[in-house]
């Protein structure tokens, strides 16, 4: 049974090292120019150490360009992946065609990796795009165990699932979520004034929920109430084949993520290893998490345990 490669999405530079010490096999970088919703910024001269610092330490290096593409960034896609394919990255996760494209055209031996965050719902289009290029297929968060199971005894590529974090709800180019609140007549509050505060939300009174609120390049995010954790429900998923687990770190601190991702690796060796021990285990580091999570994150199972109704 193989172990699925365990993915993190470091905050800075610095991270790299620790999160490759605490049994990271790869981590998720990139600049908001180019990719959305990022724990951290990594510019040209940031990510160039990240490469170098993680290929020392054995582990991969993905840079994101899964943002929305309008017509004046089309022409920096040459010079950025370029810039990636000399600064030896590991592979480019990508939603736009414009990204593939370029990517043939400049760098053809670069893995890609597409994800969408909402529409890679079916094995089907996962498929479409792995003949067109892509080795990976990350799918949208609203997918139960069933529905991710299928989609990998079905695909030809690889497929990513997210086990840990928080999830974007809502996005928009737009910056002034308040007003848009208003205009709808919706009784909800924003608290906070920076945009990189963390202590930004929009709070629903009635189901006493702060939704996290951050505002980047690409627009308005608003992120989920809750953080998905199943570091005691991957059975499931690991007997599936599932080729790599996601711990998402945005609004997440360098310490909480270096302490999540050592229980997560624990659980996946254990889980493969000796399946009786990670049954005696596995509630005791959901226990573990739960008490290093702040008091307004409280955890769930997203959608793995859900129907999703449109």
């Amino acid at each position: 049974m193989k172990k699925p490669e365990l993915l993190v999405t470091p905050t800075c530079v610095e991270d790299i090292e620790r999160l490759a010490q605490a049994g990271a096999d790869a981590v998720l970088i990139g600049e908001q120019r180019f990719g959305l919703r990022l724990a951290g910024e990594f510019n040209r001269e940031d990510l160039k150490k990240a490469v170098e610092i993680g290929h020392q330490k054995g582990i991969k290096v993905y840079v994101a360009m899964n943002a929305v593409f309008h017509n004046e960034i089309i022409d920096e896609l040459d010079d950025y992946i370029t810039f990636l394919r000399d600064a030896n990255v590991d592979a480019i996760v990508f939603g736009d065609p414009a990204v593939l494209m370029t990517a043939r055209k400049i760098a053809p031996e670069m893995k890609l990796h597409w994800n969408t965050e909402t529409t890679a719902t079916n094995w089907f289009t996962c498929n479409y795009w792995g003949k067109r290029g892509a080795k990976r297929a990350v799918l949208a968060r609203e997918l139960s165990f069933e529905a991710v199971t299928e989609i990998k005894e079905n695909a030809e590529v690889e497929i990513e699932v997210q086990v840990h974090g928080m999830t974007c709800m809502f996005q928009s180019k737009r910056s002034l979520v308040g007003n848009y609140f208003e205009y709808q007549g919706k009784d909800l509050e924003v608290i906070g004034q920076s945009k990189y505060d963390p202590n930004l939300f929009l709070v629903d009174h009635e189901r006493n929920n702060k939704y996290p609120i951050f505002e980047d390049k690409n627009g308005t995010h608003i992120m989920s109430p809750n953080d998905i954790c199943i570091v005691n429900e991957l059975e499931e998923l690991i007997d599936a084949g599932i080729d790599c687990f996601k711990i998402d770190g945005v609004l997440k601190s360098s310490d909480y993520l270096e302490t999540v991702t050592k229980y997560y690796r624990q659980a996946i060796d254990t889980c493969v290893e000796d399946r009786d021990t990670y049954e005696d285990i596995k509630d005791e580091l959901h226990d573990k998490i739960e008490s290093i999570q702040p008091v307004n994150r409280p955890l769930d199972t997203g959608f793995f345990f859900k129907e999703t109704v449109y």
